[in-house]
């Protein structure tokens, strides 16, 4: 009869190896979720600090591009106003060259003179003038402006209250506001120490009779 020994029909227990592998591979895991969340965060920051500097680069160049907008714009008025400015020199120069013939054809139509073919040429000489934008200016009668007028002659006047053009000696001609030769006239001024017309009628007496008569009652 043999005997047993015991403890050897027991096996010995082996550790189970997918329990400890499954420990390192879960810290494996954790660790690479870790870095992979690393990751993506620090690609998060390079792609907004990318579109920082896009922004960034268009804001400048948004602003370069109305600065050259506004340039451009100032440019065209410049050239606009110059062109306007040389346009109305021209004319000006050439107009300023016809008033000696336009001064004749005045003259001959206060002496009746501007007949026939000479009326037909005189009469389209004028229309293309004010065409051009030429302006005669100067009247009787219209207060005395140094701005305008130009005094050849100057006389006093009893029955006016301020400086007036009496007589018209040379019309004056403007293009636009621009005055290219002020109308040459005669001024009259207020007669010196005259009384307004009412007041003199208060005063005056009736013809015949002394107001400082005594009444012999």
């Amino acid at each position: 009869m043999s005997e047993e020994t015991p403890g050897f029909d027991e096996k010995p227990e082996v550790p189970d190896a997918g329990q400890d592998d499954a420990e390192p591979k879960a810290a494996d895991s954790a660790t690479e979720e870790a870095a992979a969340s690393a990751g993506d965060a620090s690609q998060d920051v390079a792609l907004l600090a990318q579109l920082d500097q896009a922004r960034t680069a268009l804001s400048e160049r948004t602003a370069d591009l109305q600065r050259l907008q506004a340039e451009y714009q100032n440019y065209r008025r410049r050239v606009e106003r110059d062109r306007i400015t040389v346009k109305e020199i021209a004319v000006a120069s050439l107009l300023t060259e016809l008033l000696p013939t336009l001064d004749d054809v005045g003259r001959a139509r206060e002496h009746g003179e501007l007949v026939g073919g000479f009326k037909s040429v005189a009469e389209s000489l004028e229309t293309v003038a004010a065409k051009m934008g030429l302006q005669q200016f100067g009247k009787e009668g219209e207060p005395f402006d140094p701005t305008i007028h130009e005094a050849l002659m100057h006389s006093y006047a009893p029955d006016i209250t301020e400086d007036t053009c009496v007589a018209i000696l040379q019309p004056g001609y403007r293009i636009g506001e621009r005055t290219i030769r002020p109308a040459r006239v005669a001024v009259a001024e207020p007669q010196p120490g005259a009384a307004p017309k009412s007041e003199s009628a208060e005063g005056e007496a009736p013809d015949g009779l002394d107001t400082d008569a005594p009444d012999k009652g």
